[in-house]
């Protein structure tokens, strides 16, 4: 394709995603097609002959998009924020198409001074403290991979990851709650710990980590002669938003020698505001810890940032040094490539940086204070109609809730609760997601998407109410 071709097609691919975003909210939040689907639309071989990429415009059209859910609708209040601003778009956009690959800062420099100060830019944003340095990850997952082998190096003296894990030495355990995401379990998989050296501490009625129980827990594990090596603490859990006592855990982690990653993915957007960091006082003690911008924040997706207060003991950990990717500055400047996994990255930063530099954090953080006040008013609309119920502590702007008619329990209110949220569904206004809480469904309601205004948020009350006025078997 020729620079010229390129100057053609772009601006009709701009055109279509503007037209998309213009229009998505018209558009049914999910589509609800069959599994296989979209495969029985599609050629069954590769073309001989060139197609153009019109070919390919057309088939976003006509065979893509239909078999999309729209996760930029103003009415998609499912999973958890996942926010593409045009702004991060465009950065994206500007990465891909400048083709750079950081291997090493002479490979691309100003790959790494971005990324380096994007990373401070949201350190200070976030308010932590300046002894933090940060390297941007593609997902949280990958970054918990990072601090477990960080800790397990820490704890084994740099042992592990000379002989491996075959050193005849008592297992390693890992702590977090049983309100943690799964990607810890999958990291403590991958990171050679074992998934039975991974303890799920009770939580408490706030459904926060339970601190006196992860004593209980350590102390059970010396006496076995076990070795408690890292705690992995989440500020806003994936069910219900709960926020892990960091103080009291760093109390922990300092008395007992273990590491503390704290998985802070969707809910660190929120210390851009200095009325929400009371919610994870003592960050600043924990030892690595990850925030996600292409989540709350805005950044198209991936852009996870992952920091650490000891950057010699990463880099000592993850460093490789083949004789092809020395060069004279390695001394000098950051390598990014003995911050993770991955030897080349592509130039994240352009989006963030793209993000920050559009709005400033003004109005990102006016953004932010919309989308708690648009939560705190429908948690008033539920508290004040029973049998509507929020089952958990609204911290941010998910939501827990059920509804629950006098006389329907057990099997039967699970039953009514996965029936009227396909009644919602199934008008195409509105998504949300189910999940257990004790063992029993509920709905989660998460807010946050970059269009979703009070209006918004009011229609889904009325649509709520609606799917509900159907009375359940049993009632």
């Amino acid at each position: 394709m020729s620079a010229e071709e390129f100057r053609r097609l772009g601006h009709l691919v701009v055109d279509y995603l503007a037209d998309y975003r213009a229009n998505v909210a018209n558009q049914p939040v999910a589509c609800s097609p069959a599994p296989g689907d979209l495969l029985a639309q599609l050629p069954l071989t590769p073309p001989e002959h060139a197609e153009g990429f019109e070919a390919v415009l057309r088939d976003v059209e006509t065979h893509i998009v239909p078999h999309l859910s729209h996760w930029q609708h103003p009415n998609f209040f499912a999973y958890f924020p996942s926010n593409g601003d045009l702004s991060a778009v465009l950065g994206d956009f500007l990465s891909t198409g400048l083709g750079v690959l950081g291997l090493t800062w002479q490979s691309a420099p100003a790959l790494t001074e971005l990324e380096d100060r994007c990373c401070d830019w949201l350190r200070q944003m976030s308010g932590l403290a300046d002894s933090w340095q940060g390297v941007i990850q593609d997902t949280a997952s990958s970054c918990a991979v990072i601090a477990l082998v960080a800790a397990r190096e820490r704890t084994t003296g740099h042992g592990a990851v000379t002989t491996g894990m075959q050193h005849g030495e008592a297992p390693l355990v890992i702590y977090t709650s049983s309100e943690a995401h799964s990607s810890v379990q999958k990291a403590a998989m991958l990171a050679g710990f074992g998934c039975e050296h991974v303890r799920k501490v009770a939580v408490d009625d706030a459904r926060a980590f339970d601190v006196s129980e992860l004593r209980g827990a350590i102390e059970a594990d010396r006496q076995r002669g076990l070795r408690p090596c890292a705690i992995v603490a989440t500020t806003g859990t994936t069910t219900t938003t709960a926020f892990d006592p960091i103080d009291a855990l760093a109390d922990v982690a300092e008395q007992q020698g273990l590491w503390l990653h704290v998985d802070s993915a969707m809910a660190g957007t929120a210390m851009i505001l200095p009325e929400c960091r009371d919610l994870w006082r003592g960050i600043d003690r924990a030892d690595s810890l990850v925030v996600n911008p292409h989540k709350w924040l805005g950044v198209s997706f991936d852009c996870s940032v992952f920091y650490v207060r000891d950057d010699e003991h990463l880099v000592r950990v993850m460093r490789t040094d083949p004789s092809y990717l020395r060069t004279d500055f390695d001394d000098q400047v950051k390598t990014y490539r003995d911050w993770g996994i991955a030897l080349g990255r592509r130039f994240r930063a352009l989006k963030l940086w793209s993000l920050i530099r559009t709005h400033g954090t003004k109005k990102l953080r006016a953004r932010i204070r919309r989308d708690l006040d648009n939560a705190r008013w429908l948690l008033q609309q539920v508290q004040q109609c029973p049998p509507w119920r929020v089952l958990a502590p609204m911290q941010l702007q998910t939501l827990c809730i059920r509804h629950e008619p006098v006389g329907v329990t057990g099997d039967a209110l699970d039953a009514h609760t996965l029936a009227w949220l396909e009644r919602v569904h199934a008008t195409g206004r509105a998504w949300m997601t189910p999940a257990q809480l004790d063992g029993r469904w509920m709905v989660r309601v998460s807010i946050g998407s970059l269009d979703t205004e009070r209006q918004h948020v009011e229609e889904l009350w009325q649509l709520l109410q609606a799917a509900t006025q159907q009375k359940p078997p049993g009632a």
